[in-house]
């Protein structure tokens, strides 16, 4: 019998912030892990670096931002979401760098998280090519979660009255070696369900997207069979409080 991933300890667990690039991004099944922690108490936050405005062909950019900008909203109600924020970094050219890694230390020492959640910076991942802002989002909120825990990267910041905090776990989606999960079964899959359903205009312009019950249903159904759960969301966690491994 294949040994089974074991769930992510949620113990003392109190804040969650999800870092990622475009509106949708957490809805591909992260969202109903969320779902499942805001159920039992843990407050979560969504930072979107981008607004979104380059991803819709037959949509002008400051038309598209306000559309998945509001559909970003409704998604995260879906989930128990009550604060997403939106920084305007340019959609399809996010850039891995000191600016990025300061704006997402800011938002970790202002909510002082427990853990951060972002989407794996691998080139390849799920059988494709990961997108280019994909890769620098994750890169970035890596960086970023050390950032903000050192007094003396980002001084400015302590002048802006924000303290160093230093978050316990570094949780990553769509990673090719996950480490552990979630259960989601029942309720969480059918808000995450909701929670990708919210972006219509969005999905209205890919004909080619699979229905959102098919694809949520797919996806925690196959990470689910690896914690021997119907349905779960899968993650790499590094725990920056475990001793170094000898």
């Amino acid at each position: 019998m294949d040994e089974k991933l074991p769930l992510w300890p949620t113990d003392g667990i109190e804040r969650v912030l999800c870092v990622v690039a475009h509106p949708d991004d957490m809805e591909y099944g992260a969202s109903a892990a969320v779902s499942a922690w805001t159920t039992a108490g843990i407050e979560v936050r969504y930072l979107l670096l981008t607004r979104g405005e380059a991803g819709i062909d037959t949509m002008p950019p400051d038309e598209c931002a306000t559309a998945r900008m509001e559909e970003q909203r409704t998604g995260c109600l879906a989930v128990g979401v009550e604060r997403v924020d939106f920084l305007e970094h340019p959609d399809g050219m996010l850039v891995y760098g000191l600016d990025l890694r300061r704006d997402i230390a800011r938002a970790i020492r202002e909510f002082k998280p427990d853990a951060v959640l972002t989407g794996t910076w691998q080139v390849e991942f799920m059988g494709m090519l990961n997108q280019a802002d994909h890769r620098a989002a994750g890169l970035a909120t890596l960086d970023a979660v050390r950032d903000a825990g050192n007094r003396w990267v980002f001084p400015e910041l302590v002048d802006e009255g924000l303290e160093p905090h230093s978050p316990r776990w570094l949780l990553v989606t769509g990673e090719d070696r996950p480490t552990h999960g979630v259960d989601v079964t029942g309720d969480p899959v059918e808000a995450g369900v909701a929670s990708l359903e919210a972006h219509r205009a969005y999905l209205a312009a890919l004909p080619w997207h699979p229905a959102p019950r098919d694809l949520v249903e797919w996806i925690t159904t196959a990470q689910g069979n690896a914690l021997g759960v119907k349905s779960g969301v899968l993650f790499r966690a590094w725990d920056f409080q475990a001793p170094p491994p000898m």
